[in-house]
């Protein structure tokens, strides 16, 4: 598939790639129409299985345009982005989320090869125009992938710039024993982090709380992450003015500039179908709740829960009596597994709880009868979470997620943890909604994101410190074009 507006030259020309999990393609996808807006040619990359899962669960909206997602966006605003999706090396039907070292491998490996024939085509078909790869930070090869072809290597880091921050300074951790065989019995401060003041060892990434760093995953992340520094650009999806000394201690590397929070111009509706499960509209049930009284439920796109964790959060929310809206992704424990809730407890909830596969998260968050958000701490969710005004009960379970946990909760203070132990109880479930959805607590977060959003809203107006970024982030790399040009 290969679609777009042939009038690209004198244009600067980016390729983009990203991981092919949602919570990536998202900022990806927002990042080219953004790139595009401001005069750029963009040939966008999906792998087939990440198109083949939006196509699914968006027959309606893209059987006209043959497929290619970006359609409305050229045919509505006449961005110049062409859709290119090629194979990652793993059949269709593979469940990569529940075979994580197979899909780490095809990333690693054939996705890459399939990847280079599609770029060189790319390539070919522009020979005079300088060119650029704007590759996922969580890439092994981004930067041999740009050499090749003598293009320039943007990375971009669809997380918070404290979770990279603390990846770059690993040898620190390592050096002072909180990475690595035995770290797990450290539970002192880690005060020594250029650009944070201080953290635990269970705010680092959960690769990095490993003891055996040796393996495949924490391997391939911090391959990644050493990639990443060779890029002449580094774009970041967060906010100047909310991790400043730590964006200054990642600049003292590498040039970074902090561009987010890379929304659409209408927020709730992008012209970009991104979704990898159909959504279920829950407008009209959202509408026959009170102002701030539903709780939303949702651990993302990709993370798996243990059936004992959901079971004690369903038993929590039942005994709290508020009413829920939660989102039960069909592998959310495992593909076998039809339906992980206790036995009886749909009917038990019935009329108060609206349980679902997939609902669009932005339009939900943005409904005046959601009260507050029990989550996951995905980074996309965090800033989406804070546009809306929705406190938080935090309960992360993957990569950067801990990280963003303590952001969220000991920095900004913008959210609560669900469970202070290791292990969630229905109990504290029970106490922490209820304070969260008509109580004191929900009253106090509510008033500091209030705050939060005030930074995001200055970040991105035209004088703001994201668009000032990207607009120098162009200027710079428009130089470094001319210059490798001659």
């Amino acid at each position: 598939m290969n679609s777009s507006n042939s009038n690209y030259k004198n244009k600067p020309h980016a390729i983009l790639v990203p991981l092919p999990l949602q919570g990536h393609v998202i900022p990806f996808v927002e990042l080219a129409i953004k790139l595009a807006s401001k005069g750029f040619s963009i040939s966008f990359i999906n792998t087939n299985h990440i198109h083949h899962q939006i196509t699914l669960s968006n027959a309606t909206a893209l059987q006209q345009s043959g497929g290619d997602i970006f359609v409305e966006a050229r045919n509505t605003s006449g961005l110049d982005i062409e859709y290119v999706t090629v194979s990652d090396g793993l059949p269709l039907e593979f469940d990569r989320s529940l075979n994580h070292d197979e899909w780490v491998g095809a990333n690693t490996y054939t996705f890459r090869a399939h990847l280079e024939v599609a770029v060189d085509k790319i390539v070919r078909s522009r020979p005079s125009v300088g060119c650029c790869l704007v590759a996922d930070s969580y890439f092994v090869w981004a930067s041999k992938l740009a050499s090749k072809f003598g293009m320039i290597h943007v990375s971009f880091w669809t997380e918070p710039a404290m979770v990279l921050d603390i990846y770059f300074h690993r040898h620190l951790l390592q050096q002072n024993g909180h990475i690595g065989p035995g770290s797990s019995l450290r539970d002192d401060i880690i005060d020594y982090i250029p650009g944070i003041s201080s953290l635990k060892r269970s705010d680092l990434t959960s690769y990095l709380q490993e003891e055996d760093l040796t393996t495949m995953h924490p391997q391939y992340n911090l391959s990644s992450v050493d990639d990443t520094k060779r890029a002449q650009f580094i774009l970041g999806n967060t906010i100047q003015e909310l991790e400043a000394h730590t964006i200054s201690a990642i600049q003292a590397h590498v040039p970074f500039y902090t561009i987010g929070p890379i929304f659409s111009p209408g927020f709730t509706k992008s012209p970009v179908a991104t979704s990898l499960w159909a959504e279920s509209d829950c407008t009209l049930w959202l509408d026959s709740k009170p102002l701030g009284s539903v709780l939303y439920v949702s651990f993302g796109s990709y993370a798996h829960l243990s059936k004992e964790d959901i079971e004690e959060i369903a038993n929590g929310i039942k005994l709290s009596g508020v009413n829920f809206l939660w989102v039960i992704r069909p592998d959310m424990v495992s593909s076998n597994d039809v339906d992980p809730l206790p036995v009886g407890f749909r009917d038990e909830v019935r009329g108060r709880g609206m349980i679902v596969t997939w609902t669009c998260q932005k339009a939900v968050l943005s409904h005046r009868a959601i009260g507050g958000f029990i989550t996951h701490c995905g980074w996309n969710s965090a800033l989406e979470s804070i546009w809306c005004e929705v406190p938080l009960l935090c309960f992360p379970l993957l990569t950067d997620q801990f990280t963003n946990r303590k952001l969220m909760v000991d920095d900004w203070k913008i959210g609560c943890n669900l469970c202070e132990e290791k292990y969630v109880t229905r109990e504290e479930v029970l106490l922490k909604v209820k304070d969260l959805i008509g109580g004191s607590l929900g009253n106090e977060l509510r008033d500091r994101i209030k705050e939060i959003k005030h930074e995001l809203q200055n970040a991105m107006m035209i004088n703001g410190s994201s668009e000032k970024n990207i607009d120098s982030f162009i200027k710079e790399l428009n130089t470094t074009i001319e210059n490798k040009l001659g």
